[in-house]
């Protein structure tokens, strides 16, 4: 049986990973330095209460549970926070940390997330073979580092590795004052909502579906970086105007009234070939079936 430990496992994306890694039959162990939301050992999950930035702990955990695999996804997170802070760089070290107790304790095959801001955004259409790697903020430079000393790490130790390049998501339970949830929140509300000109082009994807695509790649064999995205282009105006839509809202949508930063790029989209053909994923949710599924989850809050 695979012996799955899964950090930031009460986190946006790692949350929606636990009933599918159940579902698969693997032994799952849950990381998380809060205790879970709501009681879900009935559901076979073994969850582990600590701080994985202190090196003490982590090594006791993995001699502890000596996992086969491992699924991270524990990182700084704030929004509008972790572009530039220097938390970015105690959880280089606390990665790095983490691959050395698994591999040390038997681990074998670590599936880590990365992010598109790893890419050169000049070139806005993203591929793992063909796209430069230029980041341009501490947090796509910290994750590039790991990356990079992960696969040579495990070449000498003879690790399975694998990184998925997360780029835009949203759905149930992401933080309040991001885009999709915030413009939700605001139409719900009746109130208006303020965004910029939105016609940047973006690459969305369901968390469910983020989840789910992380779990396929962990239980593949496929090695090495792989976009972890719908791969079609959508404009931010498409999206707010979906949700408003959908509300009948579109008369509290104030397009233009937000500046838009200098160093936004006008496209970001992921070729995603690898996921879809090597790893034999695809999306369970389109644009509009994620946005009405977000929306009702946002409905029953407020």
């Amino acid at each position: 049986m695979m012996r799955v430990l899964i950090t930031g496992a009460t986190g946006f994306i790692g949350w929606q990973c636990l009933p599918l890694l159940i579902q698969n039959g693997c032994e799952v162990h849950a990381v998380s330095i809060d205790s879970p939301e709501r009681a879900v050992d009935d559901c076979g999950v073994h969850w582990h209460q600590l701080d994985l930035l202190d090196p003490v702990q982590v090594a006791s955990l993995m001699s502890r549970v000596q996992p086969t695999h491992l699924l991270h996804f524990s990182w700084y997170a704030v929004p509008g926070k972790f572009w530039s802070s220097s938390e970015n760089l105690r959880w280089v070290q606390a990665s790095l940390s983490l691959m050395q107790n698994f591999s040390a304790n038997g681990g074998k095959r670590i599936v880590m997330a990365g992010t598109c801001a790893e890419y050169d955004w000049n070139y806005g259409y993203c591929s793992e073979y063909i796209t430069p790697l230029a980041p341009t903020t501490v947090y796509g430079a910290s994750k590039h580092a790991v990356q990079v000393i992960l696969r040579t790490y495990a070449e000498q130790v003879g690790l399975s590795v694998a990184w998925g390049r997360i780029f835009f998501l949203y759905g149930p339970r992401e933080h309040p004052i991001r885009l999709v949830a915030s413009v939700i929140q605001s139409l719900l509300k009746n109130e208006t909502a303020r965004c910029s000109h939105g016609n940047q082009v973006r690459d969305f994807l369901h968390v469910q579906d983020v989840g789910a695509a992380f779990v396929a790649l962990l239980l593949s064999n496929v090695v090495g970086t792989v976009n972890i995205a719908s791969g079609q282009p959508v404009s931010l105006k498409d999206v707010i105007l979906g949700i408003a839509d959908q509300l009948n809202a579109r008369d509290l949508v104030q397009l233009g009234v937000i500046p838009t930063s200098p160093t936004d790029p006008q496209l970001l989209v992921a070729n995603t070939r690898r996921l879809n053909e090597e790893v034999g994923w695809h999306p369970t949710y389109d644009l509009d079936t994620g946005l009405t599924h977000t929306i009702e989850w946002w409905r029953k809050r407020i």
